[in-house]
């Protein structure tokens, strides 16, 4: 078995399990295209050594780019960069290496810790 995701207009509206066969014969009249996404695949590694797939695992909502061949998630937040080698997003202020938690604070673009 292998996840699709049903892709309409560049967007993610659908994430299915199914085989191979099922998607060939599967008669469909919505708009969009069925896309071979996978669950083990994230920033462009695949988690358990195999050959990634399309950068990364298919988001409701998120987007699939025909020109990189790779689904992006939702951007978090206005402020973050996409990272053309891991189609992530990325925090414009690296996250704290010092064992705390943070999280982004939008407003002040940086990582305030959490107590």
């Amino acid at each position: 078995m292998a996840h699709y995701a049903k892709v309409n207009a560049g967007i993610v509206e659908k994430i299915i399990v199914a085989e191979q066969d099922f998607i060939d014969s599967y008669i469909d009249n919505a708009p969009g295209k069925w896309i071979q996404t996978s669950y083990n695949t994230h920033g462009g590694v695949h988690k358990l050594e195999g050959t990634p797939l399309r950068k990364n695992y298919a988001q409701l909502g998120g987007s699939y780019d025909k020109t990189r061949d790779a689904f992006i998630p939702i951007k978090p937040f206005n402020s973050w960069i996409l990272n053309e080698t891991t189609c992530r997003w990325e925090a414009p202020v690296v996250y704290p290496d010092d064992g705390k938690v943070y999280e982004w604070n939008e407003t002040d673009k940086q990582w305030d810790e959490i107590s």
